[in-house]
């Protein structure tokens, strides 16, 4: 019997032995770090140790070697910060990647001279039949100048090549062989709530205002010539590269105006089907058709399934979320301070429409994000919230749900907020549009726009983003700035030291937090055991650097799904191949896309 026993004991011990070599053996270490887990106790780490694309252990650089075996690719990460990959909880992904090969950025861009210098090469460069475009990413108060370009300047620099410049969706410049392409004159009827700006002599500038309906902006992006599949395709992966150097290696995508289910999804389709995704994106869809929104969300639904992984081989990888940014057009407001705050009230059938729109969701099972800029908009949107709660008897409340921007609620709307389990995703957009909100608000109601600590304070789930692209810049390090310091990109000091965050509390957000908005919060944000293996090597220590110095960080390793993704500086041997930009005359083969130099 003691023999039996003894033999029993044995085998137990080699089946354990054989489990550890086999289940605790690393496909990647990265040794040397200063790696911020991110978890509750805000450890670090030296090492950290990653199989199957999940993070398996943090520990030591003697503890982590132990897991070393023979086929492990072992990084050295010369003492620099390691974090978890950023996530940026609003960010028009499919659409910035769609265009981002056609356009150029003036994100970063620190004078108007340089900003004209680059416009003016590629108009000398972009072929007949095309367009130059700058849309959005800048402010006239990130350059040195402090101002607007001038119509004369872009005249000026473009000469008789078709040029269209957007500033967030507040106002765009065309030049003359721009209004002469679209066909419009003196006598053209521009869209209500918009205007074509008129000079003295009543001829026009080429100047459009959203006052403050966006659609005359909407309405000239649409008119430019798409890229081709191919360009498209080609111009997605450059755009995710381009992420990728910034370390977000996730992205919750808005949908947007002028952006169609499923037809303008094709480039981050196709990457999906493939298997080449480099960056997990989550999707909400946006209605186009005003009046017919309820109809186009019953299409949806009937058709698609939320939380579908429509990626071959990322988990996670590409998925379908819920409805929104936009539920109903007669609900939206906008977020242009260079015109008068609409009120919701103005428009007659908006409670109709959006209650409907959110009945839907709810009982459907669907997830729903509301964008909202203004306070008074919010507290009216949550009269219909809870009226459809009580109408499906608190059934609401399971569903994720949130409200975008917020950057004038009230803390009443958000103790209702956070009564019927919602959430907020914030962005920058004061970073790139606040000294005009100071110049019609005042500087006392910007201290607190928006209010991101009373936020945290009440427990409310808060995701950080950007709004990129048409609106602010996609770069994440010039939000988490913001975030930090509460200035602009023009380096205005906008919010009151008791709205600041630390920065451990501005990378959650970033993390953590917006891993809330897709439902992921227990899969990814930080690198605890068992959570994804996505993380970025930072150029620079996030947590000790000068406060300014935060905007220059960017990503010299950046992994997900425990695959590098992008390497640079001494990592570049690890980069992955990616195929020159097309078309030739795009200017991202020129200027790539945020300009940090």
């Amino acid at each position: 019997m003691k023999k039996l026993i003894y033999i029993i004991l044995l085998g137990l011990l080699i089946s354990c032995g054989s489990d550890k070599n086999t289940t605790e053996t690393a496909d990647m270490i990265i040794t040397n770090g200063n790696i911020a887990v991110m978890n509750s106790k805000q450890d670090f780490a030296k090492a950290m140790a990653v199989k199957d694309g999940k993070v398996l252990k943090t520990g030591t650089n003697k503890e982590i070697l132990e897991l070393k075996g023979t086929a492990t690719k072992v990084i050295d990460a010369k003492g620099k910060t390691v974090i978890p990959g950023l996530n940026d909880s609003h960010l028009h992904l499919t659409r910035g990647g769609r265009f981002y090969n056609a356009e150029l950025r003036w994100d970063g861009v620190k004078t108007l001279k340089r900003a004209f210098e680059i416009l003016k090469e590629q108009a000398e460069r972009t072929p007949e039949g095309q367009w130059v475009r700058v849309i959005g990413g800048w402010s006239p108060y990130q350059f040195e100048e402090n101002r607007f370009p001038t119509s004369e300047e872009i005249e000026e620099a473009t000469g008789n090549v078709p040029t269209f410049i957007s500033f967030l969706y507040s106002r765009g410049w065309l030049n003359k062989a721009g209004l002469k392409a679209r066909g419009i004159d003196e006598n053209t009827k521009a869209p209500i709530g918009s205007s074509f700006e008129k000079g003295a002599t009543g001829k026009l500038t080429g100047v459009l205002l959203a006052e403050p309906n966006p659609t005359i902006l909407y309405k000239s992006i649409g008119a430019l010539p798409a890229l081709s599949e191919s360009e498209m395709v080609n111009s997605t992966k450059q755009f995710y590269r381009e992420l990728n150097s910034l370390g977000i290696t996730s992205g919750i995508d808005a949908g947007g105006g002028g952006h169609k289910f499923p037809n303008d999804y094709s480039g981050t389709k196709l990457l999906a089907d493939a298997g080449e995704m480099p960056i997990r994106l989550s999707y909400y869809l946006f209605p186009q058709n005003k009046g017919k929104e309820y109809a186009e969300f019953q299409e949806w639904m009937a058709t698609n399934e939320v939380g579908h992984n429509g990626e071959i081989a990322l988990d996670h990888g590409y998925e379908l979320e819920g409805g929104g940014e936009f539920l109903a057009w007669s609900a939206g407001d906008y977020e242009n301070f260079l015109a008068p705050q609409p009120m919701l009230e103005d428009r007659p059938t908006w409670r109709e429409d959006i209650k409907k729109i959110i009945r839907l969701h709810v009982d459907k099972g669907w997830p729903f994000r509301i964008h909202a800029t203004y306070g008074e908009s919010i507290a009216n949107i949550l009269d219909v919230i809870e009226e459809v709660n009580a109408d499906t008897n608190g059934k609401l409340t399971a569903q994720r749900w949130l409200f975008d921007h917020a950057e004038t609620v009230k803390e009443p709307e958000l103790k209702r907020i956070k009564a019927l389990n919602g959430g907020i995703a914030i962005q920058a957009r004061m970073a790139y549009a606040g000294e005009y909100f100071v110049e019609r608000y005042g500087a006392e109601k910007a201290k607190q726009a928006p209010p991101v600590k009373k936020m945290i304070e009440l427990g409310l789930p808060v995701g950080a983003g950007t709004d990129g692209t048409r609106v602010a810049s996609y770069n994440p390090w010039a939000s988490l700035y913001w975030l930090v310091s509460g200035k602009t990109v023009g380096d205005f000091q906008l919010v009151e030291e008791a709205n600041r965050l630390t920065r451990e509390e501005a990378l959650h957000l970033y993390t953590k937090g917006s891993a809330w908005v897709s439902k992921e919060e227990n899969v990814k944000g930080t690198l605890e055991n068992g959570m994804y293996a996505d993380f970025a090597i930072l150029s620079n220590d996030y947590f000790s650097v000068p406060e300014k110095q935060i905007k220059k960080i960017k990503s010299v390793l950046t992994v997900v799904d425990g695959k590098v993704v992008y390497g640079s500086d001494e990592y570049e041997s690890l980069n992955p191949t990616l195929p020159e930009a097309i078309p030739n005359w795009s200017p991202v083969k020129y200027y790539g896309g945020y300009q940090n130099n």
